[in-house]
Formats: C-alpha cells, sequence, structure tokens
C-alpha cells in the first residue's frame, strides 16, 4: 500500500518521496499548476514552495505506518503552529502527480461559496488550494509485504521449514504448550502494515 499524507496550512508538507529526491519538484510544480487553474480564478493564491522542516514531520507520521490524520499538535513548524493535512493510500505504485490529481478531482463535488454540492468529500481538494499554504513537504516508508499486489502471498520453501517444531499436516501450527501463533506479533503487524506509507504536511 502506499500512504500519502499532506498537511496544508500558511505551510505544508507532503508524504510520497524522500526529501532529496527528484519528485520535489514534481509535487510543488503539481501543486502550483492546480493552484493558479482554480476556477473562479484566485486574487491571493500564493505560490508553493518546498519546507524541509515540513518533510521532517511528514516523515516522522509516515514511520508509524497509521492510516489517519497525525495529530494536530505534531503538525508544526517553526514560526508556524497550525498546518493542513491530507492522507491517500493505494494498493498499486502510482506517481506523486496521481494522488495530488487524485486529491484535486473532488473540485468536481465542490462549488465555489457553497462547498460540497452532494455531500461527497472535498477537504482533500480544498487542502491543495488553499490560499495561504505557501510551503510543503513530503515523504515516504516502505513498510515490509503486505496483501497487495505484486506481492507473494506466502514463502515458497519446504513445507513447515520455517516451523520445524509447530508442524501440523505440512502447515505451520500453534506453539503446543502456549498456545500462540508460531510467528510474534511484531512479525505480523509488520507484514500487515501498509506497504509503502507517506505523510504530506502543508
Amino acid at each position: 500500500w502506499v500512504q500519502f499524507l499532506l498537511t496544508l496550512a500558511p505551510a505544508i508538507s507532503f508524504h510520497f518521496c524522500m526529501s532529496k529526491c527528484p519528485c520535489q519538484s514534481e509535487i510543488v510544480n503539481k501543486h502550483n499548476e492546480f493552484r493558479r487553474s482554480v476556477q473562479p480564478p484566485a486574487s491571493n493564491m500564493l505560490k508553493m514552495s518546498w519546507n524541509s522542516e515540513a518533510a521532517a514531520n511528514a516523515q516522522a507520521w509516515a514511520d508509524q505506518c497509521i492510516m489517519d490524520h497525525s495529530p494536530k499538535s505534531d503538525r508544526r513548524i517553526t514560526n508556524l503552529n497550525k498546518c493542513g493535512e491530507n492522507v491517500a493510500s493505494s494498493g498499486n505504485r502510482i506517481s506523486w502527480s496521481e494522488v495530488i490529481q487524485g486529491w484535486y478531482n473532488e473540485a468536481k463535488d465542490w462549488r465555489y461559496g457553497v462547498g460540497s454540492i452532494n455531500g461527497k468529500t472535498v477537504g482533500h481538494f480544498t487542502q491543495v488550494v488553499w490560499y495561504n499554504s505557501h510551503e510543503i513537504g513530503c515523504e515516504l516508508i516502505s513498510s515490509l509485504k503486505g496483501n497487495y499486489q505484486h506481492t507473494q502471498p506466502y514463502k515458497s520453501g519446504t513445507p513447515c521449514g520455517d516451523c520445524p517444531k509447530a508442524c501440523s499436516d505440512n502447515l505451520c501450527s500453534k506453539w503446543p504448550a502456549l498456545n500462540k501463533c508460531y510467528m510474534n506479533i511484531r512479525t505480523l503487524y509488520h507484514n500487515f502494515c501498509f506497504h509503502i506509507c507517506g505523510n504530506c504536511i502543508t
């Protein structure tokens, strides 16, 4: 899975790539493209730029691999105590542009001066085009294998090769004495964690 988190306010942080990767420009440019093309046109829309501190905040939340918004208290950068945030996830490999486009596509359900016209979510769109958001930072984390496309559903090998002391008819079973699963909870947690988790704060 890919998880994206975007925080917007007078500053923004975003979540999909490492802080030094080429997608910084892609993220900033895509936001500015959408911000300059809003309808009706904006008279006060600020231009976005990259913010490494926001990216560090995004990374800290992405590292936890939680598909939810970060606490508001964590969305702060120097001289700014309030930042917005967007989150997205995908089971397939997608680009930053596709993620941002997905947020912006909520515009079809939104009207200026009205908000949502049909009760559908439009908050990701409004975060992308919030007028005084002017800085953005993004990060990404890749978790261990989980149930998503292009991932093997099991490890190939000799039946019970990974659980020789807990084998039952060629299947790993619970520990007979402890009545616990052979794999420890930490391994299970990581295996079912999102494949890729990202965090963006703006």
